[in-house]
C-alpha cells in the first residue's frame, strides 16, 4: 500500500494537512524528525502512517495513560491492531499483551516512559523488530517545559540498549524555542528534518474578562450553550468542588476532576465526559492530557493559569475538529497570588539553592507575562504567537480585543495621580488600598493606616474603580511599577516611575468603548438547542446533523466507544450538508475510512435515507 491508500483506507482523508506529508516521507526514508504542530493539526498520523508502511513494530512513548486509551481506541475502530502497556494493566494482562507483542501481532504499541527499562520489557524488545519509535508530548522531556517529566529521560539510554536504533520522531504543540532545543539534544536526534507548522488555531475565539462575579459570567455563557459540551478549568480544587456543585444545582450534566478524588471517581468521571455522559468538565490541569475528545465546543478557565504554555495547552483542547469553538479567560488578581503560591511551593521541592532561584525565577517571569496577556488591549491570537515566536499582523478579527471598539484616551493625570500615590506612602500597601485612596473610600483601614491624609486621596473619586485599575493594569505592563505576588501584594515603583512622574511625560492608552446593555429578553432569544458546530447550517441541515448525533450516541453506547470515535462532528456536519446515498459517496466524506464504513456506514446510511 502507498501512504495515500493508508490514509484513505484507514483514516478516511483524501489529503495530508499541511506539514503531514513532509514528515511522513523523512521517517519513511530512516529521518529522524521534530514536528511541532498544534493541537488538532493532525500529529498523530505523522507516525501512524509510517507505521503501517515500516516493516516493523512502532513504540510511542506517551506520558498518560488517558492518551493511551484513547490513541489505542481510535487505532482499533479504524481496524489497525494497537495496544498499550502501562500500569493500569494487571500483571497477567501486562504479560498477555508483551507476549502477543513479541509475536508480531500489533503494529503500533503505546508504552509509558517508566516502562522502557523494566528488565521485562527490556528483554521482550531484543526479539521484536523496532522498526521507529515516537516520542508523544515530547516537551516532557525538557525541565524548561511546563510539564517536565524524569521518565523521559531514560528514553536515550533505552534506544543504546536496543539491537539496531531505529528512526526517532518527536511530536509535540507548545514549545518554545529553548524547549525545542532540549527535545533534540536530549533524545540524541541525528540531524532531524525540522518541522513547525505554526501555533496558530484559526478555529478558536480567544476572549479575557475581569467580571464581578465569575460564577455568573459562567452561567450567561451556558445559557446561550446549552447543546454543547466543555471544559471549566479550575486553580483549585476547592474551586473544582464549588463550581461543580453550583453547576449541579442549576441542573447542568456536569463532572469533576482532581488529585483529590479516588482513582475509581477520577476514571468515571472522565469516561462519563468523554462518553458524552456529562456535557461539562470542572477540573484542575490534572485533566486533559491526551484527551483526544474532538467535539469540545468551549474551554472556560475560572482562573489564570501559571505560564502561556499551560494556557495554550489547555485552550487547545477546544475545536480540536477544526470547527469553530472558544476559549474564554475569566481573570481576577488573587489568581497572580494563587499561582505565586504554587510556584513557591514548587521551588522549594528543589534541595539546591540555585536550581530553586533558577526555577522561582523563570516561573515567576511566565507568570508576569500570562498576566500580561489578560490586561493587553492588543490582539490576544497576536500576544500568543509572539509567546512562541512567530509574528502576525496584530489584528486576527476572532478575539475579545480585536471585536470590541476601542479609543485612545489621555490617562497622563490618573498615571500620575497612581505613582504619586505609591511612592508618597512609600510603597507599602497593595492594590485595593491604592485605589480606594485616590477613590476617596471613608473605610476603617483607609483610616487606620492614615491614607486619607496622603495628598492624592479623593483626586480621582469621579473615575470608575475598574477604570483605576485598567490603567494601574497597564502602568504594570509598560513597566512603571509592579505588584509582587505574594501573601500580600504590595504596589511597587520601577525606575521607569520617574518619567511620568519628575517629567513632562505623557501616557495614552486604549479603552474599550462602553458597550450597549442588551435587554435580557433579547438574551433569551439568542439561547440554542443546536450545538455551535452547526450554526452554519441550514435549519433543514441542522435537523440532520441532531438525528446523526442521536444515531452516533445510540451506537456509542452499543459498541461501547466514545462517539466522536465512530464519526466527528466535522464528519456528521458534511454528512448533513451532503447525505450520501450509498458507499461510494459515503466514503467520500471526509472521516469515513473504509473499517468505519464496515462498522457503522449502513446504519447512517438509512438515517440519511428517512424523510
Amino acid at each position: 500500500m502507498t501512504k495515500y491508500e493508508v490514509l484513505k483506507k484507514y483514516f478516511g482523508y483524501d489529503s495530508f494537512r499541511e506539514g503531514q506529508e513532509m514528515l511522513v516521507d523523512a521517517l519513511l526514508n530512516g529521518q529522524d524528525v521534530l514536528g511541532i504542530m498544534p493541537t488538532g493539526a493532525g500529529k498523530s498520523l505523522c507516525y501512524q502512517i509510517p507505521a503501517l508502511l515500516l516493516p516493523g513494530i512502532t513504540l510511542v512513548v506517551s506520558p498518560l495513560i488517558s492518551l493511551m486509551k484513547d490513541q489505542v481506541s481510535t487505532l482499533n475502530q479504524a481496524g489497525i491492531h494497537a495496544a498499550f502497556l502501562n500500569s493500569s494493566l494487571s500483571a497477567a494482562q501486562y504479560r498477555k499483551a508483551l507476549g502477543f507483542a513479541m509475536e508480531g501481532r500489533y503494529k503500533i504499541i503505546y508504552v509509558a516512559p517508566e516502562r522502557l527499562l523494566t528488565p521485562e520489557f527490556l528483554c521482550a524488545v531484543q526479539s521484536m523488530e523496532i522498526s521507529m519509535i515516537s516520542v508523544d508530548e515530547a516537551h516532557c522531556i525538557s525541565q524548561w517545559g511546563q510539564d517536565f517529566r524524569p521518565s523521559y529521560l531514560k528514553i536515550t539510554e533505552f534506544v543504546e540498549q536496543l539491537p539496531a536504533r531505529p528512526v526517532i520522531g518527536a511530536f509535540t504543540a507548545t514549545a518554545t524555542k529553548e524547549v525545542r532545543d532540549d527535545i533534540e539534544a536530549l533524545l540524541s536526534l541525528r540531524d532531524p528534518v525540522r518541522l513547525v507548522t505554526g501555533f496558530d488555531r484559526k478555529n478558536l475565539k480567544f476572549t479575557v474578562q475581569q467580571p464581578k462575579d465569575k460564577f455568573a459570567a459562567v452561567e450567561s455563557f451556558l445559557a446561550e450553550h446549552e447543546a454543547d459540551c466543555g471544559i471549566i478549568y479550575c486553580l483549585t480544587r476547592k474551586n473544582v468542588e464549588e463550581v461543580c456543585e453550583k453547576l449541579e444545582q442549576k441542573g447542568y450534566s456536569v463532572t469533576r476532576y482532581h488529585a483529590g478524588l479516588s482513582d475509581l471517581e477520577r476514571k468515571e468521571n472522565q469516561e462519563d465526559f468523554i462518553y458524552d455522559r456529562k456535557q461539562i468538565m470542572v477540573a484542575t490541569n490534572a485533566f486533559g492530557m491526551g484527551i483526544d475528545k474532538s467535539n469540545v465546543r468551549y474551554v472556560i478557565h475560572y482562573n489564570m493559569p501559571k505560564n502561556m504554555e499551560s494556557y495554550y495547552q489547555e485552550a487547545g483542547r477546544a475545536g480540536r475538529d477544526g470547527l469553530p469553538a472558544e476559549c474564554i479567560l475569566l481573570y481576577a488578581g488573587q489568581d497572580v497570588i494563587t499561582n505565586q503560591f504554587f510556584i513557591e511551593n514548587m521551588a522549594q521541592e528543589s534541595e539546591d539553592p540555585e536550581t530553586t532561584a533558577l526555577i522561582r525565577q523563570r516561573e515567576e517571569e511566565r507568570l508576569k507575562k500570562m498576566t500580561f496577556y489578560c490586561f493587553t488591549h492588543e490582539c490576544l491570537r497576536d500576544y500568543i504567537l509572539r509567546y512562541f515566536g512567530e509574528y502576525g499582523s496584530n489584528y486576527c478579527g476572532n478575539c475579545s480585543n480585536c471585536l470590541s471598539e476601542f479609543e485612545t484616551v489621555d490617562v497622563t493625570a490618573a498615571a500620575k495621580a497612581i505613582l504619586g500615590c505609591v511612592r508618597e506612602c512609600r510603597q507599602r500597601y497593595g492594590t485595593t488600598v491604592i485605589l480606594d485612596t485616590l477613590h476617596g473610600a471613608n473605610t476603617a483601614k483607609i483610616r487606620q493606616y492614615r491614607m486619607d491624609e496622603n495628598s492624592h486621596y479623593g483626586e480621582l473619586a469621579k473615575e470608575p474603580v475598574y477604570r483605576l485599575r485598567q490603567i494601574l493594569n497597564e502602568l504594570q505592563v509598560r513597566e512603571y511599577l509592579y505588584v509582587t505576588a505574594d501573601t500580600y501584594s504590595i504596589v511597587r515603583l520601577l525606575p521607569k516611575a520617574a518619567e511620568l512622574l519628575d517629567e513632562d511625560g505623557t501616557m495614552l492608552m486604549k479603552m474599550a468603548k462602553e458597550e450597549k446593555r442588551i435587554p435580557k429578553a433579547a438574551k433569551e432569544k439568542t439561547k440554542t438547542k443546536t450545538s455551535a458546530a452547526a450554526k452554519d447550517l441550514s435549519n433543514e441541515e441542522a435537523a440532520v446533523f441532531e438525528k446523526l448525533r442521536a444515531l452516533r450516541m445510540e451506537l456509542a453506547k452499543e459498541h461501547k466507544v466514545p462517539p466522536y470515535i465512530i464519526f466527528s462532528d466535522k464528519t456528521l456536519i458534511q454528512m448533513a450538508m451532503e447525505k450520501p446515498s450509498n458507499k461510494e459517496e459515503m466514503l467520500a466524506v471526509s472521516g469515513v475510512g473504509e473499517s468505519k464504513f464496515e462498522k457503522y456506514g449502513e446504519p447512517f446510511l438509512a438515517c440519511l435515507a428517512e424523510r
